[in-house]
């Protein structure tokens, strides 16, 4: 089976060759477009998670031998996240090369997180298949690159800080209040207030509710802390 330009263009983004390119047209291949003859990518994408777990968490355990386990989970989260996934998808220009049914295509699907992240465990899983987890786990520690080195930081977000900063004072959890949503069903635009049990509060908007959340805590702990 012989690659069409575009999807040997991504070989060389991702930096693997592939032996076995079907693997790489199924990891690319969303349900909406699959047939009896033409599988989807899911069934990769459950291979690849666990693929990219056991890379990141080797490389967690490596960077940091004396890191305890509470100290590693978020660490972990931070990298497995499907949000991580699909920022990747982004470095990569997968969405360009993802295979989708016309409905999809037209809803924005090669923009939407869920697939781009979705579809990057698939290739991943498609490497793992092809040539191994030396394979695999060199392109992802390529490109995931400075991620691994400051997800310590990153780790401990804002909704964190935010929360460990009312417990300390006697406060309960800060609640999360969606206030508003906007745009299309495709790109909808949600706005969230992150408010403390004494009435301190702050906006933010973003395309998911948790990047919202987390836009609305970083604001709040900053103002808080200026305060302080």
């Amino acid at each position: 089976m012989k690659l069409s330009a575009d999807l040997q263009a991504f070989e060389r983004r991702i930096g693997h060759s592939f032996a076995r390119p079907e693997l790489l047209v199924r990891a690319l291949t969303h349900g909406s477009i699959s047939s009896s003859t033409r599988a989807d990518n899911q069934r990769l994408e459950f291979l690849g998670d666990r693929v990219l777990g056991l890379v990141m968490a080797t490389a967690l355990l490596e960077d940091d031998p004396q890191a305890s386990e509470g100290q590693l989970a978020p660490r972990f989260n931070a990298l497995v996240r499907k949000e991580t996934c699909a920022d990747v998808a982004r470095q990569i220009d997968l969405g360009a090369v993802l295979k989708l049914g016309r409905s999809e295509m037209l809803s924005g699907g090669r923009r939407k997180q869920a697939l781009l992240g979705d579809a990057m465990e698939a290739v991943i899983a498609a490497i793992y298949l092809d040539a191994g987890l030396g394979a695999a786990r060199d392109m992802i520690l390529s490109l995931w690159g400075e991620r691994v080195a400051r997800v310590e930081s990153d780790a401990r977000d804002a909704k964190t800080a935010l929360q460990e900063w009312a417990q300390a004072r006697g406060q309960k959890p800060p609640a999360y209040v969606e206030l508003a949503r906007s745009g299309p069903d495709h790109a909808p635009v949600f706005t969230i207030a992150a408010r403390l049990q004494t009435g301190e509060e702050a906006q933010a908007s973003a395309g998911s509710k948790r990047q919202a959340e987390q836009g609305a805590a970083a604001t709040l702990i900053e103002r808080l802390e200026q305060e302080t």
